[in-house]
């Protein structure tokens, strides 16, 4: 049986994630109080309760278990994993400009916002309590430019490929006019590199497009880089696995990212879906949400 711990910020998709999770399989619980989850974990294992046989397990960590319980959080992970069962943590995030506009959409109350406190402060308090299990988590999604679909398709792309050992790398371009995302590991800034959009038949093209890839070829600068990125990956991805690291996001920023980012992303994937024990995932984050414009 394994253990998935689902945290993260209110508003940032935890329900959709159990969702997920339970339509993959999993038996999943939320809201539970942490100081209840060994006694759960060992329900479970005893068959005490019907999971199905195998199911993994899925449980819901939020700010609801309060300050006292988060603050021994990493304890308490610790402890299950010193009793042989394998424990990940999967924390949701997502921007506070992101978190206050789904809140008005929603009209919802958020867990902290009592006593008069303003919805921006309790997510900020939010944010620093549950700073003790992001620490902890394995994989960090940033659901700030993910629909509910776009994060389910995710999950089941990156948990689900942990059925099998080894790690589930993730390769994603964005552009930094948008942003930074807030779930690498690494980050690789490409602005230097020869700019696509400049070209006029190319503008309106992506780094998926031939004729794109075609000109970021012809440019030796751009083969450099690739080889930069891919000798510093094959240097350190190798390390990550050693320290058990299931999870690592390799993020390639250009400016809009549409060109040079895409393009080396799908590069460095297509080299690293050669490697035994590697299961290679790519996301664009700007494609599906950006019209041509300037880089």
């Amino acid at each position: 049986m394994r253990l998935l711990l689902v945290s993260g910020l209110s508003g940032s998709g935890k329900t959709v994630a159990l969702h997920t999770l339970e339509d993959a399989g999993y038996f999943c619980v939320d809201n539970l109080p942490l100081p209840m989850l060994p006694e759960l974990v060992e329900k479970v294992r005893s068959g005490h309760y019907d999971t199905g046989g195998d199911r993994h397990l899925a449980v819901g960590v939020d700010v609801r278990s309060g300050l006292d319980a988060l603050s021994g959080f990493g304890q308490l992970l610790g402890a299950l994993r010193g009793s042989g069962l394998e424990v990940e943590v999967l924390f949701l995030n997502a921007s506070d400009e992101v978190l206050l506009r789904r809140y008005h959409l929603t009209r919802r109350r958020h867990p902290l916002a009592r006593d008069g406190i303003p919805l921006v402060e309790a997510i900020g308090m939010e944010r620093t309590w549950l700073g003790h299990v992001a620490v902890e988590a394995d994989l960090t999604v940033d659901t700030s430019r993910l629909s509910m679909h776009d994060l389910a398709r995710t999950l089941r792309a990156r948990v689900g490929s942990r059925e099998t050992a080894g790690l589930s790398l993730l390769f994603q371009s964005f552009g930094f006019k948008h942003g930074s995302p807030l779930d690498s590991d690494f980050v690789f800034d490409v602005r230097c590199l020869p700019n696509p959009y400049y070209e006029r038949e190319l503008a309106p093209l992506t780094g998926l497009d031939p004729a794109v890839a075609h000109f970021l070829d012809s440019h030796g600068e751009v083969g450099a880089m690739f080889e930069s990125i891919h000798g510093f990956l094959d240097t350190w991805i190798p390390r990550l696995v050693a320290d058990h690291r299931s999870y690592a996001t390799v993020s390639i920023g250009c400016t809009g990212g549409r060109h040079r980012s895409v393009y080396l992303v799908e590069r460095l994937a297509a080299a690293w879906r050669e490697r035994e024990h590697v299961t290679v995932s790519t996301r664009h984050r700007e494609l599906d949400s950006l019209s041509p414009e300037t880089e």
